[in-house]
This record gives structure tokens, C-alpha cells and sequence, in this order.
């Protein structure tokens, strides 16, 4: 399969991030948006976005402002709905051609808080909701000294810089080789500004009232191993959206990044499943 094609996007408040896009083979049967973590950007999930493509679905992956590809603003966002409006506002974009192309919606980390506050947001811009060890329930965050001074920096210093709590690389996988590559790769996001890591806090909040709006079919995906996110406390605030169509996969032995885990595991395939039973 080729390589992904790179687009950039303006957002209305003129920013302009960048975007991976695989492309499948012949006409596509949907679109999916997949959205990454806090530490991570789309070059870490290129696998999975090539077996979504020759499935048959044109499969976009934004860098979230800050993150990745987009050097400018590095590790900032003006406010969690910033980051929710420049999703709509894609997809509002990608929606103008073929709008009658299904859309779903995957959110792998930190990503799944801005899929499910994106279904609040701007309601009724996708048809599914795919959540992959989603950070709606998050085990890990700053020390407390840490968050005082997020706190506090968030109107003294906005654009003062905190490590971000997840630079531990057995978070995410128990694959030395992934584990090298996520503690090695330039690109990933290492640092944010506490106007950030304040915004990330204040999106919790706003969850609590955008699960209750939640009616797009839903795939929640766990891992067991998972040390980054509470799986009981992830799946008790799924079961908390209206939706009708919930799905709930949970991996024996998995660890947090699905991605990581060995050739053959069947986690994108199932993926793949689910969505075609909803077309």
C-alpha cells in the first residue's frame, strides 16, 4: 500500500495542522477520524491505519495542534474546546465531499476524551464512536505539588512547561522494541504548557456531561494489563451514554497501547468488524 498522503487543515482561529491519510484501494465504504493520545501523534499507529485502508475505509489521522507534526504552539491549546472545534471543523470539511460516506470516530488515550466531547460538541457529525483504551478514567496524573502549580501557573504563566505524567514507556507496552521506539522517537510530545494540562483537567468535568449525550453506536476496547487507564471506571461511564448499540472487548494480556501489541493480535481486525456490521 503507499505511503499516506499528507494534507494540512486551517482551523477558523488560523491555525493550520497536519494530517495523515491512507487512502484504500477503490471507492471507500467510510471514513474514519482517529485521534491519538497526549504523549503520542499519528506516526505511532501507521499499522493500524494500513490494515483500516485496504479494508476499505479512507482512514484520516490529524496531529492534534501542538502535537507531532505541528511544531507551532508546541504543547499548547487555548482551551480543551479549541481542540474539540478543530475536529468538528475537519470533519465538517471532510463531510463537504461524499457526505453520504459514513463516519465514525476513533480515539485511542487521551484521543477518546476528545471523541466522546466531540459528540457533545458538534452532535451528529459522526455515525460510530470506536474507543481504545480510552483516558476517560485515567490512572495516572501529576503529582500533587505538580498540579499546584499547573494551578497557579495557568494565570501567572500559561506558557510555562510540566512534564507530562506519562514518560514512562512500560506505560504504554511490554514490547522492548516499542518500548526503545516510544522512549526514542522525536516527535512525541514529552511536555505541556500548564494552560494545556489545566485544559485536560477542565475536559474531565466536561465529560461528565457529554457522556450523557453519547447516542452514536459505541465500541469500547480494553486492555488487561492497562496502567494507564481504570478499566472498571472506563466501562461504568460507557454504560452511562444513552446509546442504544454499546460494545464492550475487553483483551486478556493486552497492554495500553493496542498498537504495541505482537503481529496477528486481532484487535484492528476487530475493529474492522464492528464497523461493517453497522454499514
Amino acid at each position: 500500500m503507499a505511503d499516506p498522503r499528507l494534507v494540512s487543515f486551517r482551523a477558523s482561529d488560523g491555525y493550520a495542522f497536519y494530517a495523515r491519510v491512507y487512502a484504500p484501494a477503490g471507492v471507500p465504504k467510510g471514513r474514519i477520524l482517529y485521534l491519538h493520545g497526549i504523549r503520542s501523534h499519528g506516526g505511532w499507529y501507521e499499522r493500524s491505519c494500513r490494515v483500516l485502508a485496504a479494508a476499505g475505509y479512507e482512514v484520516h489521522f490529524p496531529d492534534r495542534r501542538g502535537s507531532g507534526m505541528n511544531t507551532a504552539r508546541r504543547g499548547d491549546t487555548p482551551s480543551f474546546r479549541r481542540l474539540l472545534d478543530d475536529l468538528g471543523e475537519y470533519v465538517l470539511h471532510l463531510r463537504a465531499d461524499r457526505p453520504w460516506l459514513p463516519t465514525f470516530v476513533a480515539g485511542v488515550s487521551w484521543g477518546g476524551k476528545l471523541a466522546v466531547g466531540l459528540q457533545y460538541r458538534h452532535p451528529g457529525l459522526t455515525d460510530g464512536l470506536l474507543l481504545l483504551c480510552p483516558g476517560l478514567a485515567p490512572r495516572v496524573a501529576p503529582p500533587l505539588l505538580t498540579r499546584a502549580g499547573i494551578v497557579r501557573s495557568r494565570v501567572r504563566n500559561p506558557e510555562r512547561f510540566f512534564p507530562i505524567p506519562l514518560n514512562d514507556p512500560d506505560l504504554f507496552t511490554a514490547s522492548p522494541a516499542c518500548q526503545k521506539y516510544v522512549a526514542e522517537e522525536p516527535h512525541g510530545l514529552r511536555q505541556a504548557t500548564a494552560r494545556f494540562l489545566f485544559a485536560s483537567a477542565m475536559l474531565d468535568y466536561y465529560l461528565r456531561r457529554a457522556a450523557k449525550r453519547v447516542t452514536a453506536p459505541t465500541l469500547l476496547m480494553l486492555a488487561e494489563q492497562d496502567r494507564v487507564i481504570d478499566n472498571d471506571r472506563t466501562r461504568a461511564m460507557m454504560e452511562r451514554f444513552p446509546a442504544g448499540d454499546k460494545t464492550v472487548i475487553h483483551y486478556s494480556g493486552a497492554h495500553h497501547t493496542l498498537e504495541f501489541e505482537t503481529d496477528g493480535h486481532p484487535w484492528a481486525a476487530d475493529v474492522v468488524g464492528w464497523i461493517e456490521e453497522r454499514l
